[in-house]
């Protein structure tokens, strides 16, 4: 399993209920969880068309609407740049989530994080509980 999406998906595909956090137009792992029957939710700042067996909710991580992530077990953003790492880490910690994020290869981590190698040379960080509070 080289694949690093894959390995996303088989990290992911524990929780019951996720929500991706500015899916994009890569909707690939949320698809792929859904396959899997993960319920998945995503979001993002612009509509987007996402394949079916996803629910899109127009969103802004920044403002985010709490309705969104209320029923949720974890959130996650794929490629999330460092300025959207603290918005994430406050969402997830209001609605008591696990916080999952990868980067854009070079951008360290802006919160407090644990780090996981997946497969195929993808880190993915997971957000610590015990990091600082601060926005």
């Amino acid at each position: 399993m080289n694949d690093p999406r894959s390995a996303l998906v088989a990290r992911l595909a524990g929780f019951e209920r996720v929500v991706e956090v500015g899916v994009g137009r890569r909707p690939d792992v949320a698809r792929r969880l859904a396959q899997r029957g993960v319920d998945v939710t995503v979001t993002d700042v612009v509509r987007r068309d996402v394949p079916r067996g996803l629910t899109f909710v127009l969103d802004d991580v920044t403002d985010p609407a709490p309705g969104v992530y209320a029923d949720a077990e974890a959130a996650y953003a794929l490629n999330c740049p460092p300025e959207l790492h603290r918005p994430l880490r406050a969402l997830a910690r209001e609605h008591g989530l696990a916080c999952f994020f990868t980067t854009l290869g070079g951008d360290p981590p802006a919160v407090a994080v644990d780090r996981e190698q997946l497969p195929g040379s993808e880190t993915l960080y997971r957000v610590r509980a015990d990091g600082p509070k601060g926005k």
